[in-house]
């Protein structure tokens, strides 16, 4: 019989494609994912995988080149964000459907942040769609989303390693995927790419801007630290000590951690080299724990 998993997916910007590999590598080596819970870009990859629609989506995903991931940037001058976040997904459901999480093959987790009350909302049923878009709210970049009296921002603010929402019933393995491991080097990642060369898809006065916003985000050396790297380096701490600390406390089975600095922010024209990635890391790690 096939061992059962549990599987936790981190929020991390574009490194969640790694998310993709390590399902593949699980699958590979005969373990069945019984549940999923993700917070981020895990919420993302965790429902398309319940949906049965994640080769879908990374065959998709893998044929964008920079240019396609900046047209698919809906930039907006909103006062609480700099990406309206909605673009992607009226993309994406051109071609995989939306659906109820409480219809999905699996049990599947997503989890976003109350801003307001400073706590975590839990999405296990309603529209895939909407939760994924509350999830990866990235504050002050992604717009937030309005729910209810409040609005909520990513879920990997609060809870960016999910552990405590999967659904487990005793006797699966619990399969933690963190991508905020140690960086192998210490020069933050830019937080949005470069605009493609002779504009693009929102070939407008804005592009100016972000470009500007883009080189101030990635001015930075061992030496000096530029004033978006600095703010972008300092949160990235925070959530990294708060994923260590709950995969401290939870005591996964097997534990892939993928460097925090193997992809900026929105770099999802890396997905190729991160989805093998993820694939290379989980199969060192399932390595290590069937030994």
């Amino acid at each position: 019989m096939k061992r059962k998993v549990a599987l936790v997916l981190s929020s991390g910007g574009s490194r969640g494609l790694a998310h993709a590999g390590v399902i593949q590598a699980l699958e590979a080596q005969g373990f069945h994912i019984s549940s999923v819970a993700g917070s981020s870009i895990g919420a993302v990859i965790g429902g398309l995988y319940a949906m049965g629609q994640l080769d879908t989506y990374t065959e998709w995903i893998k044929r964008l080149n920079k240019r396609d991931i900046w047209g698919l940037m809906d930039f907006t001058l909103a006062p609480h964000g700099l990406i309206k976040g909605e673009k992607v997904f009226e993309k994406m459901k051109t071609f995989i459907p939306d659906m109820l999480i409480e219809d999905m093959r699996i049990p599947y987790t997503a989890v976003a942040t109350d801003i307001l009350n400073e706590r975590e909302v839990v999405f296990n049923k309603g529209s895939f769609y909407d939760a994924a878009r509350a999830s990866i709210a990235i504050p002050a970049v992604i717009t937030p989303v309005r729910h209810d009296d409040t609005f909520l921002i990513d879920g990997g603010v609060l809870n960016p390693v999910p552990i405590d929402f999967v659904h487990r019933t005793g006797d699966e393995l619990l399969v933690v995927v963190n991508l905020y491991g140690e960086p192998t080097a210490k020069v933050p990642k830019k937080l949005l790419p470069e605009p493609p060369e002779n504009g693009g898809a929102n070939n407008f006065s804005l592009n100016g801007l972000f470009s500007r916003l883009s080189r101030l985000a990635s001015s930075a050396d061992k030496q000096s630290i530029g004033y978006y790297s600095l703010i972008s380096a300092s949160s990235s701490a925070m959530v990294r000590r708060m994923a260590q600390l709950t995969i401290e406390r939870h005591q996964p089975d097997i534990v892939i951690d993928v460097p925090a600095d193997s992809a900026g922010t929105f770099e999802f024209f890396k997905a190729s080299e991160l989805i093998e990635l993820g694939r290379e890391l989980a199969f060192e790690a399932i390595g290590a724990f069937v030994q």
